[in-house]
């Protein structure tokens, strides 16, 4: 993988990059929607690609690993030839998804034990297998399995979390460089910055991470509880360290504006599921703010969606019809609601990049903070 910065804004630290994988490339700022499954919900792979424009897409690894499992993906080919997607793709190590697993799970040095949602069953992720796990998956960009810590969580457990942390990510550099692409083609391993919300245990853990040279690097552990404010600040405290030669992933945050501030401090890639667990909520996200789609006041407004004309799915559905949908409970509702939020998501990582480009990021994203907040 190869990232050239082409630019920071003149009077913040927003970046305009460019990421280069055998699946191709990605112009960044860029936000990643989320295929859980393997599929992004309710949405077809050409829609992703034709109507979302999305550049790069996540998969799942603690999901994936459970269903449809290991086997199938490899005699598949991998996940590309699995979902039919021939972008780049990124994995989490699952760790997010089994340390949420509070009650069937047990932490040890050795890695995570946990219990599947499904039936119960017993497994092991350690950083070893959960790089062998992502390259058996295919994705471009692999995570290392680490401990995300509780926004809440007092200092002396966020220290033991992350020295565990940096002591499994050591583990799976290590495996990840003694072993090799399964299909072909080059993957990439992110590290990840835990470290709660301590300046000193982030900064710790950021130095520590870009003492590592790997060609990007993750900050993990945040929008898990703890103030906004807080995130933001914990954001700048990394990225002052983090290399400005590598891509920064910001990972399953946020809302618009969270992507907005994040960009403002350097970030260049962002993940959530937001767009489409809202969208299926009957909760749209548009330029003049957010839009609640069940409620009455959009029964008979026939306008589009996006009243500029800018509609991001076809411009024939209406609010009013958009509303009818969701109160009938017709699956479309969910459909059309999940398509609008990604590619509003991905025009909003557009248009950061192309007013970096322009050195007027931090202007423009001040309107835009202003009007995201607003409740239509």
């Amino acid at each position: 993988m190869k990232f050239d910065l082409l630019h920071t804004d003149a009077k913040s630290h927003a970046r305009a990059g460019l990421i280069t994988t055998d699946h191709g490339q990605i112009e960044t700022p860029i936000f990643m929607p989320v295929g859980t499954l393997g599929s992004v919900k309710g949405v077809h792979t050409h829609e992703i690609k034709e109507d979302i424009q999305a550049q790069i897409i996540l998969g799942n690894t603690y999901h994936l690993y459970l269903r449809p499992g290991l086997k199938i993906l490899e005699q598949a080919g991998g996940l590309h030839k699995f979902n039919g997607w021939d972008r780049p793709i990124l994995t989490d190590s699952g760790g997010f998804q089994v340390f949420s697993l509070s009650d069937n799970r047990k932490l040890t040095e050795e890695g995570c034990t946990f219990r599947s949602h499904i039936d119960g069953s017993k497994h092991i992720f350690t950083p070893e297998n959960v790089v062998d796990t992502q390259r058996i998956i295919g994705a471009d960009i692999i995570m290392a399995l680490d401990e995300c810590t509780p926004g809440t969580a007092d200092y002396q457990y966020a220290k033991k979390s992350w020295e565990r942390t940096q002591r499994w990510l050591d583990r799976g550099l290590k495996h990840f460089d003694e072993t090799e692409p399964k299909y072909g083609y080059s993957q990439t391993f992110f590290p990840i910055v835990q470290g709660c919300t301590y300046k000193d245990l982030r900064q710790r853990s950021a130095e520590y991470i870009a003492n590592q040279g790997r060609e990007g690097n993750a900050i993990g552990g945040l929008a898990v509880g703890e103030p906004a404010e807080v995130m933001y600040e914990m954001i700048e405290v990394v990225n002052e360290i983090l290399p400005t030669d590598k891509p920064r992933y910001l990972m399953g945050v946020g809302t618009p504006i969270n992507i907005l501030e994040g960009i403002e401090r350097g970030v260049d890639m962002f993940d959530c599921v937001m767009p489409t667990r809202n969208g299926r909520n009957g909760m749209l996200f548009t330029k003049r703010g957010i839009m609640n789609m069940k409620n009455l006041k959009w029964a008979n407004d026939f306008s589009p969606i996006e009243e500029d004309g800018a509609s991001y799915v076809d411009t024939a559905y209406t609010k009013a019809y958009l509303r009818h949908l969701f109160v009938a409970d017709e699956l479309l509702a969910l459909q059309i609601a999940s398509i609008h939020n990604l590619a509003f998501y991905l025009w909003l990582a557009k248009e950061a990049r192309k007013h970096i480009l322009a050195d007027d990021f931090a202007i423009w994203k001040a309107g835009m903070v202003k009007q995201l907040s607003v409740r239509l």
